[in-house]
């Protein structure tokens, strides 16, 4: 993650349509303290919290935390923040480079797995850091390329006709301003071997007034077939907010997608999955994909059983239209996609 103050100056250069976002942005609660007196939670656990901090800091924006409940330690948005002192344990199999990305990064800014496609890091910031983050320990100051830099990632792009599609990551790209994003889109659709633009963001469910028609239009404004993946774990952080965000990158012609992450405690539930895969719907996404955790250091508490999964697939597959279901995936380094896990 690279520091606040520069996802903050990268916002800062943005049009002026997007002050209501890069506010926001730049007064994320990242003092435990401060969390905790919001959500009037027992200030006997503040030290394991701040304890956590010390690998991976707190970081979460004011509108995620409205959603939670006040004084409950089991809520599901708050349990995906809140920053806990075994997150420094040890744990056989868990790594800071669980998908070993770094040995498929040959350029800074691009990491290349797959047949097809290529991954633009666009942005180090994020507006959250989610606990089971798997690039929690991702080198990003060594990933923020420069002009020349990208330059070489594109001319990467260019010169390998077999890449249809980008993928613009992070971080969270949307981190990044309009304008650094419509001039990189442009020259991504200037390759004429490039098909699809994608983005995986997590910012239409954390900070929605990232999205509006003009700030987007970056992404419906090329050739480019655009395509979005948001990132929702459970029911309760789509809002009314969000689903308006949502419709408005419906309208403009994105196909949206949602990936969640299989965590413990916190969407290993039929009811919380049930009830995420219709609410999507609704807000015009379809589920994509129900992840297995990736094994990063500080996250083996959000564990589930591959057997666990396999029942909530099974149970999801009951009592849902096949549209609506999710496919289970592992992610696995050195295979050429992620790995379906099948009953």
């Amino acid at each position: 993650m690279i520091p606040q103050t520069e996802a903050i100056r990268q916002a800062d250069t943005a049009d002026s349509s997007d002050v209501s976002w890069q506010h926001a942005l730049a007064n994320v609660i990242r003092d435990p303290e401060e969390l905790f007196n919001l959500l009037e939670l027992d200030k006997s656990k503040l030290p394991d919290a701040l304890r956590g901090c010390d690998d991976f800091p707190l970081q979460v924006p004011r509108a995620f935390v409205d959603r939670m409940v006040k004084g409950d330690w089991s809520d599901p948005l708050l349990q995906q923040i809140l920053p806990l002192g075994q997150e420094l344990d040890l744990h056989p199999g868990f790594s800071n480079d669980p998908l070993l990305e770094l040995s498929d990064n040959p350029i800074p800014g691009l990491i290349h797995k797959y047949h097809g496609r290529v991954l633009l890091i666009v942005s180090g910031g994020c507006a959250i850091n989610c606990r089971y983050c798997f690039r929690r320990h991702f080198p990003y100051q060594e990933n923020n390329p420069s002009q020349r830099e990208w330059q070489q990632a594109l001319d990467y792009i260019r010169q390998d006709n077999s890449i249809k599609e980008v993928i613009l990551s992070g971080g969270d790209p949307l981190a990044a301003n309009d304008n650094m994003l419509r001039d990189l889109t442009t020259r991504i659709a200037d390759i004429p071997h490039v098909e699809i633009l994608r983005v995986h963001s997590r910012m239409p469910v954390v900070i929605p007034q990232r999205i509006t028609s003009p700030s987007m239009n970056w992404l419906t404004n090329t050739r480019l077939t655009p395509v979005m993946v948001i990132h929702s774990n459970h029911p309760n952080e789509i809002d009314h907010h969000v689903i308006e965000a949502l419709q408005t990158l419906k309208r403009e012609g994105v196909t949206l997608l949602n990936q969640t992450v299989l965590l413990a405690g916190i969407n290993d539930n039929p009811e919380a999955l049930l009830a995420l895969s219709k609410r999507l719907f609704a807000a015009g996404v379809l589920p994509y994909y129900l992840h297995m955790l990736d094994k990063v250091s500080g996250a083996a508490h959000f564990e589930v059983t591959e057997r666990r999964a396999k029942e909530l697939i099974t149970i999801l597959r009951n009592q849902l239209p096949g549209y609506l279901i999710p496919k289970l995936v592992r992610e696995q380094s050195g295979e050429l996609s992620k790995m379906p896990i099948n009953n």
